[in-house]
């Protein structure tokens, strides 16, 4: 059974710092992209940063945030320095291959004095 589970969300301050994880199992977590999203409220979700081979970003959060991954643990991460109130959203981690793609249930970060 495919599961990815977020974890690292919160409630941060302007200018704060937070690691979002995201851990897969039930597939072979090396050979798929992974990618993060977000939605905020009354918006679509958006494509925060993917990593697969090369990473690329969001112009949003270009020079704040990071993506990286562990293949062993099968775990992808995002870092994500100097946090705005706009950054507020759900964040979603997603793993693509061809045509199978899997969500995972997302992490409310919410960015607030």
């Amino acid at each position: 059974q495919v599961q990815l589970v977020e974890s690292g969300g919160g409630l941060v301050q302007p200018g704060g710092s937070l690691r979002l994880s995201c851990a897969g199992s039930g597939f072979t977590f090396s050979l798929y992209a992974a990618s993060w999203y977000r939605q905020a409220p009354g918006k679509e979700r958006e494509l925060v940063a993917t990593t697969a081979g090369s990473t690329n970003y969001a112009d949003s959060v270009k020079g704040r945030f990071t993506i990286s991954r562990d293949n062993a643990r099968a775990t992808v991460y995002l870092q994500m320095n100097s946090l705005k109130p706009e950054d507020t959203a759900v964040y979603y981690c997603n793993v693509k291959q061809l045509y199978q793609s899997y969500w995972g249930q997302g992490t409310q970060v919410t960015v607030s004095s």
